[in-house]
């Protein structure tokens, strides 16, 4: 099937004899969002996971109504909403007292003015919906095969259990790390200086606080603002958890990705902070550190003679500051599908540049605006800079360039209203 403009499913132009066999490596969101696209416009795709057993670590994730409209059109709605919660608004809140600063409303608005709604969901829950989705379109996903090499000149690719695999195509959708990358691009990850406190908190044992009453009257997406710090709470699972991340400067030792932190260590970081978020806090009994990385901007995304192409944290890795790290690979994935309904395999390689040329302006766009979004308005310590920061913050309605980047009109229009199919359709 494929999508017309007024966003409803017609058939694609996808002929047996064009069908494309089709390598994803990784089966992580980007990867498996790309499996469901691909199938969904007429291919044979395998997926090829490294780890022996499928799932996700890590806590809440954001669905905006960019991500959300390709995973509606996919057909996926019954099995992704009911996993999801819908904030009302976003707040963002001074860190000494936990006054409001900035207030954007996000559904039932973004509904009604982009179309689609923006979802809080478990990364877990997230990408158990999207196995689910592949393999109810017959995708086959196997695991522990970790890719030792990549043949470029038959398109095939080696896992470590001595197993070949060819085809048409091949996705790496592996990561920040990627292996595929290193083939063609020689963009390492670096260590941001940043790293993040990730807890959930059971919902149970808050609601019967006084002081969070007011977080509990409606699920918003809460984010305080402070010096060098800035902390993100919103719910998940109907409501029954509360997801906290503190992302601040980088403690970790420096070749340790992640590490068991101390809550204590942890708390006395916000003295001084709003008593809402101290007490809110004061509820964990457990918490890790998270190390951020990133990568240099890639050159090309696609391997220079091979119909070899990367998608997702493979080439456009990014702090998550504006919430929209795997949006953007869901978008990669939307705008390939798209691409690939009229493919052959003549005009494949031609085709991927297509999608590279689409695709990496706006992510560079996206990547360098979540990283201004840390450094130039969550973190800023007290004083001028604080001071026009929030004053910007208070205008109403929201002005061009408001610090508030999902409150400010141009930027807004610029994340929410992005229609991945057209834009391969009009490319």
């Amino acid at each position: 099937m494929t999508t017309n403009r007024g966003g409803r499913m017609t058939p694609n132009m996808t002929t047996e004899s064009d069908k494309l066999s089709c390598i994803i490596v990784g089966a992580g969101l980007g990867g498996l969002a790309a499996a469901l696209g691909l199938t969904k416009a007429g291919h044979k795709v395998t997926v090829l996971e490294q780890a022996p057993q499928l799932g996700e670590v890590g806590a809440g994730i954001q669905i905006p109504p960019n991500s959300s409209r390709i995973l509606i059109e996919w057909g996926i709605r019954d099995l992704l909403e009911p996993y999801c919660m819908a904030p009302a608004n976003i707040f963002f809140r001074s860190y000494k007292d936990g006054h409001i600063l900035s207030q954007q409303p996000l559904n039932p608005y973004t509904t009604e003015k982009y179309g689609y709604p923006y979802w809080h969901v478990h990364r877990a829950d997230f990408h158990r919906v999207l196995v689910e989705a592949v393999k109810r379109e017959d995708v086959p996903i196997l695991l522990g095969k970790r890719v030792r090499t990549v043949d470029t000149d038959d398109n095939s690719v080696v896992t470590e259990d001595g197993s070949t695999y060819s085809a048409d195509l091949i996705i790496g959708a592996d990561g920040l790390k990627s292996m595929t990358r290193s083939l063609f691009a020689t963009a390492e990850a670096y260590n941001t200086g940043q790293m993040a406190y990730r807890m959930l908190i059971k919902s149970e044992n808050l609601r019967t606080c006084p002081e969070l009453k007011e977080l509990f009257a409606q699920p918003n997406l809460n984010f305080w603002l402070g010096p060098k710090m800035h902390c993100v709470v919103y719910f998940l699972q109907q409501g029954e958890q509360c997801n906290v991340v503190i992302i601040g400067p980088d403690t970790l030792s420096e070749n340790a990705m992640v590490e068991p932190a101390s809550v204590e260590e942890m708390r006395a970081l916000f003295e001084g902070w709003d008593p809402t978020f101290q007490k809110l806090i004061s509820f964990v009994d457990s918490t890790s550190k998270w190390k951020l990385q990133n990568s240099k901007e890639l050159d090309s995304w696609v391997h220079p003679t091979a119909n070899l192409a990367l998608l997702g944290d493979a080439c456009h890795a990014t702090l998550p500051c504006l919430a929209q790290g795997a949006a953007q690979a869901v978008e990669d994935a939307g705008v390939l599908a798209e691409l690939l309904k009229t493919c052959t395999k003549e005009n494949l390689h031609e085709t991927l540049k297509t999608y590279e040329s689409i695709r990496k302006p706006r992510t560079t766009v996206v990547v360098t605006e979540s990283t201004d979004l840390g450094d130039n308005v969550f973190h800023l310590d007290d004083g001028p800079l604080q001071q026009e920061r929030d004053r910007k913050l208070s205008q109403s309605p929201p002005q061009v360039g408001c610090p508030n980047k999902w409150a400010d009109p141009n930027f807004q229009k610029f994340l929410f209203s992005y229609n991945a199919f057209f834009e391969a359709r009009t490319c």
